[in-house]
This record gives structure tokens, C-alpha cells and sequence, in this order.
């Protein structure tokens, strides 16, 4: 017997999609490729998972980076909260951290994964581990999927394949693929919430110094305009720089080429340049006889010394008690304004998430079906939505796949 309704992959959104179909009458097929439902899901948040944020709806939808608007009805029908009551009232026991970010209170990702799972077996929801080929699409409808090996029909297909990241556990496009032949445009794919490269020479010597407590800025050199600034902490790699700030700040860097952005981080946000300057000058005195690149552990940490000073022009070994006026002025503006020229994202693979994929202009918000071939649904990273950290983009997957599969269901039982 042909199953009523398929979904195409079974990460966050196709489990929330196939479950939402068949707790609404629908007999459901869930397709997988991987031989392992949510490979993703079970490593996201550093094996922890960021479930959801714990926020209203019009928080939620201003930290939605691409198509906000395009979610109001989805978030409306299924909230943030919503997410938090749905993994408690199946026993997964969840906490709420610093930027109301939720984690499961095991901090372990594979128990969150076995939930949704648990959640899909109880409601009778047949999960096959096959490799689907292609949409079967006859006059304007969706038919069913053309399998390896086979083809199978139904009523409504849902592709919930999520986008290019994390390529290793099966996010290798195949969604848009499929968008593609049924007539749908496939916005520009870029890495978001990823990873920058800088080509800036002094930068691979602070590899592995973490910052915390700093304020970060992008400049886009090309408008001459600040794009993005935020407070909190990042990290300096091998390439360039990373941390929870920094991936923030690549989801606003959208048309990139060398140089075009420059990130201004002031190492000590919380003074301005005369109290600076006074602090400054304590230490020079305190260390009056001693070697500037000595003197300044107090304010900074010793990784970043050197390459502070090289960049001010400041001898390492000039004595503090020489130290003029005008080096003095150098050295604030450096650690008021240390600067990285970004050359590059870090290859899409290593994103959080995708930016673009399905145009949201062919597909009902209100359903998540597509407006131009009947029975067929998205939902998750393959739609052109991404999100800031912090839980946000897992909810956009939970609520489009929570909606796509009543829709369907619903369409179907008419």
C-alpha cells in the first residue's frame, strides 16, 4: 500500500513533519539516507544541542536573519515554548542557559535525537534508511519519490533535506536539487553563521587565544558603513577567527569578496580612551624600569602583547619610562580598535547552517506548500530562512516541519 505522505530526510524538520502528519491521521514514510535518524542533530551545540531559545515569537523572528516575515504563521502555530513543552511532555528534561538558550538537562544531544525518534515509532511512523533520486511530478502534482532501487507514491511529499553544511551527515544538496526540477529558483548559497579567514599576517600567532568580555565591529569598506557590533567572546584559529560573536557576524557579511569587511575588536570595551589612557599609565609607572612587552599582563593576555605592541610600532624592549606621548596614543587606538581583514568565509561544509535555498516566493507560508506543484512541501535549511545562534535556527526547522506535515495531512483527509 502506497504510503499517504513521504518526508525526505530525517533531521529536525523532517522528524517534526513526519510525527505532525501522522499524529494528524496520515500514514507516513520517512526516508533516510544516513542509517541513523538526526546524524546533524546529534552533534549540534558541541554534542549538547541548543533545542530551541526560550523566547516570544517576536523575539524569535528578530534574531531571523533571511525572510523573517515568511515565519509568522509557522512560529504562531508552533512557539518556541511550544518546542520546550513537546520535548518535556516526553520526558526529556530541558534547562535554560545564558541567552535563553535551552539544552537538554543531560547535555547530551543523543538524547534528544532519541526523543523525536521515540516520538515517530510510538505514532506508527515507517522509517526507511533508502536513497531517494528523485520527485515523481505528473501534471502540476507530486505523485512520490523515485528510490534507488524503486518508486513510491503518495499524496504529498515533504523534502526536508536540509541545506549544505555539515556535508558528512548527508546535507549535500539534494534538496535543492529536487526544488530545482519541480520549477523552483534556488537562491545563491553562501555559508552563514561560519568561520572567517583573515590574510593578515600577525593573526596565525594568536592561534588559540579566546577572548572574552570584548566588544567586536564589521565595517563594510565598501559602503564605509558598521554593519554588526556585539559584546561577548571569540577565538583566534590558524585562518583567522571564530567563536559564538564572530559566526554572529558572518550572517550579516552576505556578498563577500578579499577585503571588503574589516572587523575593529576594543579589548576593553568597558573603559573609554582617557580612563584608558590613566589605567595605562599606572601600569607604565608601576613598571617604570622594565621592558614593555613585561609591562602589560595586567591588561592584557601575554599571547597578544607582542603582536599589540608590533602593531603600535613599539620596540618590545623599550622601557616603560621612555615611552612617549604620541606611542602612548598608538598603543590605545590599537587595543581600542585591534583590526582583522577578512579575506574569506571558511567553506560552506563548516557552517552551522546555509544562507539561501528554496525562494520563499513559491511557497505558502501559511502551509509551507509549494505554489507551484501541488502536494509538495518544504520545510527546514533547504528554504532560503537561517537564523542568529542560540537555538533559533533549530526552531525554524521544528516549526516549518511541524507545519508542512499537519498541512499535508490535513489537505489530504479534505
Amino acid at each position: 500500500m502506497a504510503a499517504k505522505i513521504i518526508v525526505i530526510g530525517a533531521g529536525p524538520a523532517g522528524m517534526m513533519a513526519a510525527g505532525a502528519a501522522a499524529e494528524n491521521g496520515a500514514q507516513v514514510a520517512l526516508l533516510e539516507k544516513n542509517q541513523r535518524v538526526g546524524r546533524k542533530l546529534a552533534i549540534t551545540g558541541k554534542g549538547r544541542c541548543n533545542i530551541t531559545n526560550y523566547c516570544d515569537n517576536e523575539t524569535f523572528i528578530a534574531h531571523v536573519t533571511a525572510n523573517p516575515r515568511f515565519l509568522y504563521s509557522a512560529i504562531n502555530r508552533f512557539s518556541c515554548y511550544d518546542t520546550v513543552a513537546f520535548f518535556e511532555e516526553r520526558g526529556l528534561s530541558t534547562k535554560v542557559e545564558r541567552g535563553n538558550r535551552v539544552f537538554p538537562v543531560s547535555d547530551k544531544a543523543a538524547d534528544v535525537v532519541d526523543t523525536l525518534y521515540d516520538y515517530l515509532t510510538e505514532l506508527g511512523v515507517e522509517i526507511y534508511h533508502k536513497t531517494v533520486e528523485g520527485l515523481i511530478i505528473e501534471e502540476g502534482a507530486v505523485k512520490g519519490v523515485r528510490l534507488d532501487d524503486r518508486e513510491m507514491y503518495a499524496d504529498a511529499v515533504i523534502v526536508t533535506t536540509g541545506g549544505l553544511s555539515y556535508q558528512a551527515t548527508g546535507s549535500t544538496g539534494d534538496g535543492y536539487r529536487f526544488a530545482k526540477a519541480a520549477g523552483h529558483t534556488v537562491t545563491p548559497l553562501l555559508p552563514s553563521l561560519v568561520p572567517l579567514c583573515s590574510d593578515d599576517a600577525d593573526i596565525p600567532l594568536l592561534q588559540g587565544l579566546s577572548l572574552k568580555n570584548v566588544r567586536l565591529t564589521v565595517q563594510d569598506n565598501q559602503s564605509e558603513k558598521e554593519i554588526y557590533s556585539d559584546f561577548g567572546e571569540m577565538l583566534f584559529t590558524h585562518f583567522g577567527i571564530s567563536g559564538p560573536m564572530v559566526l554572529s557576524a558572518s550572517a550579516h557579511m552576505r556578498s563577500m569578496s578579499p577585503h571588503r569587511y574589516t572587523i575593529y575588536i576594543d579589548m576593553k570595551p568597558a573603559l573609554d580612551e582617557e580612563t584608558l589612557d590613566k589605567r595605562l599609565l599606572r601600569d607604565l609607572a608601576e613598571f617604570a624600569n622594565k621592558d614593555m612587552i613585561n609591562a602589560l599582563s595586567k591588561l592584557l593576555p601575554k599571547k597578544l602583547i607582542p603582536v599589540v605592541l608590533d602593531r603600535a610600532e613599539i620596540a618590545q624592549h623599550t622601557k616603560c619610562n621612555v615611552l612617549t606621548a604620541q606611542q602612548r596614543g598608538k598603543l590605545l587606538h590599537v587595543i581600542k580598535r585591534f583590526s582583522v581583514r577578512i579575506q574569506s568565509f571558511r567553506p560552506v561544509n563548516e557552517a552551522v547552517v546555509t544562507h539561501g535555498g528554496v525562494d520563499v516566493k513559491d511557497v505558502d507560508p501559511r502551509t509551507m506548500q509549494s505554489k507551484l506543484v501541488k502536494g509538495l512541501y518544504f520545510a527546514g535549511e533547504v528554504l532560503d530562512l537561517d537564523a542568529y545562534t542560540g537555538g533559533f535556527n533549530l526552531q525554524i526547522a521544528y516549526c516549518t516541519g511541524r507545519l508542512a506535515g499537519e498541512s499535508a495531512a490535513n489537505v489530504i483527509h479534505l
